[in-house]
């Protein structure tokens, strides 16, 4: 889904906010996520799912599979999104 999308569908929810309104909620909330992430805090939403940030160590041993050759992966932070128990049950009924 793309953000105007999202907007438009928020919009038909709340008649009573303009689209500026719509769109300063939406920065704020990705604003808020991208700072807590880059400190290395998670974002927790309950009834929703938590975002946290992982890292994951170096690897002197990791091969290309399509020339057998040894690469050096280095140490990297990656993002994980863990959907809660109420999420999930409605997603997989």
């Amino acid at each position: 889904m793309s953000r105007q999308k999202l907007i438009k569908q928020l919009k038909n929810k709340n008649p009573k906010l303009n689209q500026s309104e719509l769109e300063n909620i939406l920065n704020i909330f990705s604003k808020t996520l991208y700072n807590k992430l880059i400190k290395g805090n998670s974002l927790e939403i309950r009834g929703f799912g938590r975002w946290y940030s992982k890292k994951l160590k170096e690897n002197f041993n990791a091969r290309n599979p399509s020339t057998n050759e040894l690469i050096y992966k280095p140490e990297r932070v990656k993002l994980r999104f863990k959907p809660s128990k109420k999420l999930n049950k409605i997603i997989n009924e």
